[in-house]
């Protein structure tokens, strides 16, 4: 075999192939290019192995007018391993120089405060694979380590890594991802998973017959030994989800990240991944197949399972930092940079006025500096990158307002005007228009530790509704925020109106830093000092809007279903948690960032059961502490959850009148589909404080069908008085019962299809803490059609409550027309130019500004 070596070397100052290494399959050859704009000398080194050898071949690079330094080589293809050497102002060329010498050192930064060492060997940022991670170093990784702190009794920047530093992997892979599903935002309903936990778990191995009785689960496959906590493995989940009703899975972290967790072993620290060390390179831990190569071409194998099965693939992608080694000992000086901060330190990381690196935003350090060029150029090429090549459908970002911020913009310690947040940041707009022009999703997690910007992210962005959380964590446990509850319900247009539509807005109760949905029903405060495998952890927010339902099993089920229910109702798109559908607890951690435990994964015999917390944790260790009994025994012989979960998603993915685009329109029987509120006796609107409310939902002109809301967040029943009106009358249909969450209906699943359903006349009575839903049905159709554009008369008797277009809530009927009438001419009165005088409130309803919201969590 040829060593790789320089081809056309007079070329490559004019250059202009794109960063990173790519073979041409042409010619074989390959070209690598790396931004260090600031460095005055960068050598590519190609290695024989990932540690413990010296480079085998060193090739000074050229710099080109872009601050890009390029070398194209022969016989470099894929699964070789490269590194880069970089000199600067501080460390000048010096001929004399030799691997952990310090020829030609004057300082350990430049005045611009870059970190230029060559005796620290550097990974290419935008490697397509990283061959190790720091962490799994031990204590060699302090041999990364520069400036004057000391290691093994001299200064670290004395020190070679080269054999011991991370190293780029070459890649060539044609492996298909199958094609893209086409269906639009207002049909996703989102699955957030683990990769590990997601099958890592022993019960994952006899996941078909553990799944084999519960109705629509059947002929699932059994996770094989080799692929259990893999992509592989979670590419066998497609069935489960697709019979769940899940349309997209987004999966925690998979970009190569610092961590001393392997398999399934139980390390200190980064279990969920939110340390990325590549941006382009998927985590190898994940992969069963570590050979070089291997974990690209088994990442983009199950993201073909998944679109083959008709599911689209979210990444939460974390750019606001990254995990490469800060300073070291509180000396600005010494860094263990491994990659962005040995080529570019000032270009991409935020920095105080000593040139140190700060965490303010993230509650880590290696803040992501977005006034630079090239942290921007980083992130749109990574995402396109994952899109493009690795057939991803969207991406979450993690505490996405630090993309959003200009740290060049203010003095670097003018810690106000450090934190404030850029809706127009060139960068926020670049990623909305490369979303447009790709075709994929993006969702914002719209906090951090600097702000709280739900609802602030430019038009095309989805956000985390962090709001839609605390409102109806709140209305659930019985507080009566009544008009929180309306306008987050409703789709939180008054925060959303410009974003897109209500598909904009991500409808959860529960994410990953946070209670399970089960535990949320089952515990007051965060138990996270406990032992293992529930902890101990740290961290983890303390105002959880929780309540333990008084220790009654039947109760923490019934509010399960309502919390479960109400994500998949509400206007906008519903994201769940893991193992949510079928009462996964984590014994009450809140923050189980670290634990790569059995406790943690999810347990499929749990989904199986209908006792899921009586079960042991895991059956070959039963010395091991057991889950809390949170759920009790259920009727019948499988998981009545999970059956109630299948049935809610599936409702939502049927009905069109629950996946919509838009706010509604001001009227019953109008154009849209309008969610539209009253009291118990449907003659009046809902007060404030009201605990029992109706919600009538009408399709409008839609295909889908007409639904009641029953809401009772009560301890004594409540009478909905259903009475036809003489306009009703006319009208052939009939309302039935197709979901009461109630404990009395668990022993019939809680939830009915239509030709099972009762026929409700007159009244219905809803239980404490429960929610019917009541669906319309029209048997004489066929024979005696409504005229088309004839008005739906299905409704209560007189007159409910809608959102206006200034996002307040308004009555029905004549009081709604004075009312409208009389903010318009105030809104006339006070800006003329600002509406016609004789226009109408826009189609759409609003929301309430909803209370602050709960401490948001670190990811």
């Amino acid at each position: 075999m040829t060593a790789p070596h320089p081809v056309a070397e007079a070329d490559w100052s004019e250059a202009t192939w794109p960063l990173g290494a790519h073979v041409d399959p042409t010619s074989g050859e390959t070209t690598f290019a790396v931004a260090a704009p600031n460095a005055t000398r960068v050598v590519l080194e190609l290695f024989p192995r990932a540690q413990g050898a010296d480079a085998e071949v060193s090739v000074p690079m050229a710099r080109g007018g872009d601050g890009l330094w390029r070398a194209r080589l022969g016989d470099a293809r894929h699964g070789a391993l490269y590194g880069f050497r970089v000199w600067g102002r501080n460390w000048p060329f010096d001929e004399a120089w030799t691997p952990g010498s310090t020829a030609g050192f004057a300082s350990d930064r430049d005045e611009d405060f870059n970190h230029f060492n060559p005796n620290k060997v550097l990974f290419d940022p935008y490697a397509r694979e990283v061959t190790h991670n720091p962490l799994s170093l031990g204590e060699n990784q302090q041999w990364l380590v520069s400036g004057p702190v000391e290691v093994d009794g001299r200064p670290g920047r004395e020190i070679d890594s080269a054999q011991v530093a991370p190293k780029g992997v070459v890649i060539e892979d044609a492996t298909p991802t199958g094609r893209f599903p086409s269906f639009p935002e207002e049909d996703n309903a989102i699955y957030e998973a683990h990769v590990k936990n997601l099958t890592l778990h022993p019960s994952a191995l006899s996941l078909g017959e553990l799944l084999s009785a519960s109705p629509g689960f059947e002929g699932l496959p059994d996770i094989p030994q080799h692929l259990r906590g893999t992509y592989a493995g979670a590419a066998l989940m497609a069935p489960y989800l697709t019979a769940l009703g899940i349309t997209v899975i987004e999966l925690l972290p998979v970009h190569e990240t610092d961590s001393d967790q392997v398999g399934s072993h139980n390390g200190t620290t980064n279990h969920w991944g939110y340390q990325t060390l590549g941006f382009f390179a998927p985590n190898r831990d994940y992969s069963s197949d570590k050979s070089l190569g291997g974990p690209t071409r088994e990442f983009r194998q199950m993201v073909k399972a998944f679109h083959d099965a008709g599911l689209k693939v979210f990444l939460d992608v974390v750019y606001n930092h990254s995990a490469e080694g800060g300073n070291w000992g509180g000396n600005v000086d010494s860094a263990g940079f491994t990659t962005l901060g040995g080529f570019a330190t000032a270009d991409y990381y935020g920095l105080n006025g000593e040139g140190g690196l700060i965490d303010g935003a993230t509650g880590t350090s290696n803040q992501m500096n977005f006034s630079s060029p090239l942290t921007c150029e980083l992130v749109l090429d990574s995402l396109e990158y994952w899109h493009d090549v690795m057939g991803v459908d969207g991406f979450r970002f993690d505490l996405a307002p630090v993309l959003g911020r200009r740290p060049d913009a203010a003095e670097a310690d003018d810690w106000g005007a450090q934190k404030r947040f850029f809706r127009n940041h060139p960068l926020l707009d670049a990623v909305a228009e490369l979303a447009r022009r790709q075709r994929f999703e993006v969702i914002a997690e719209a906090w951090d530790l600097w702000g709280y910007e739900v609802g602030n992210f430019p038009s095309g962005w989805g956000e985390w509704n962090g709001r839609f959380r605390d409102a109806m964590r709140r209305y659930l446990k019985g507080d009566g925020n009544t008009d929180d509850f309306m306008a987050f319900f409703n789709g939180d247009y008054l925060h959303f109106n410009d974003s897109g539509g209500p598909q904009k807005s991500i409808n959860f109760v529960t994410a990953h830093d946070g209670f399970t949905m089960f535990d949320l029903v089952s515990y007051n405060t965060k138990v996270n000092n406990q032992p293992f495998p529930f902890g101990p952890s740290d961290g983890g927010g303390d105002n959880n809007l929780s309540w333990d339902s008084g220790g009654d099993h039947a109760l923490r089920r019934a509010r399960w279903r309502n919390f479960w229910l109400i994500t998949f109702l509400a206007r906008g798109v519903p994201m769940i948690v893991s193992g949510d559908e079928y009462g996964r607890t984590q014994n009450g951690n809140n923050n189980p960032w670290s634990l790569n435990t059995v406790g943690m994964w999810n347990n499929w015999a749990q989904a199986g059961s209908n006792d899921p917390t009586g079960l042991p944790v895991d059956p070959t260790h039963p010395d091991l502490p057991g889950y809390h009994d949170n759920t009790g025994q259920m009727p019948g012989r499988t998981n009545a959850l999970l059956r109630f979960a299948r049935s809610v998603a599936r409702l939502r993915a049927s009905q069109p009148s629950l996946r919509q685009r838009t706010w509604g329109d001001i009227e019953l029987g109008g154009k849209d589909v309008s969610y539209v509120y009253f009291g118990t006796t449907l003659d009046d609107p809902p007060r404030p404080g009201d605990r029992q409310i109706a919600v009538a939902i009408d399709s409008g002109d839609t295909v889908g069908d007409d639904f009641w809301v029953l809401i009772n967040m009560y301890d004594e029943r409540a009478v909905f008085d259903l009475a036809d009106s003489a306009e009703e009358a006319e009208h052939k249909h009939e309302w039935r019962r197709i979901i009461d969450t109630a404990p009395w209906a668990e022993a019939e699943g809680n939830a009915w299809d239509m030709d099972e359903a009762q026929v409700v006349t007159g009244s219905y009575m809803v239980e404490p803490w429960s929610i019917a839903v009541l669906q319309a049905h029209n048997p004489g159709a066929e024979e005696e059609p409504v005229a088309e554009g004839e008005p739906k008369k299905l409704w209560g008797r007189r007159d409910g409550l809608q959102i206006d277009w200034s996002g307040r809530p308004y009555q029905r009927g004549l009081l709604g027309e004075w009312l409208a009438r009389v903010r318009r001419d105030r809104l006339q009165r006070a800006d003329p130019a600002q509406r016609p005088e004789d226009a109408d409130p826009p189609a759409g309803d609003g929301a309430a500004d909803g209370a602050a919201p709960a401490t948001p969590g670190s990811d």
